[in-house]
């Protein structure tokens, strides 16, 4: 199976599931257990993705430099720092680690 095979087998999935949203009735949506669930569910996988993207190296983790990048990223954001300082200050945390490490 090629890398392309892959892709329109992959996007016609997706496709689908979204025809399969779409035929959902709406009564189902609006009951406040399913909207509170969808609600959450959109911060879990973002939070998963973050994690997984900071921690992993193929199948294991790597606590690197990252680590404290994001902690400051974090911390910073809990003091609501605008974005715009928080993402430089996040890399000055991390280049320095990766300099004097």
């Amino acid at each position: 199976m090629t890398t392309w095979n892959i892709i329109l087998l992959a996007s016609i999935a997706v496709l689908g599931l979204k025809v399969l949203g779409w035929l959902v009735p709406p009564k189902t949506l609006d009951h406040p257990t399913v909207a509170r669930v969808s609600d959450l569910l959109t911060a879990a996988l973002l939070a998963a993705l973050i994690c997984v993207q900071t921690f992993g190296a193929g199948q294991g983790l790597q606590l690197d430099a990252r680590l404290p990048a994001v902690a400051t990223a974090a911390g910073l954001y809990a003091l609501r720092v605008p974005f715009i300082v928080v993402v430089p200050a996040a890399a000055v945390v991390a280049a320095l680690i990766r300099l004097f490490a």
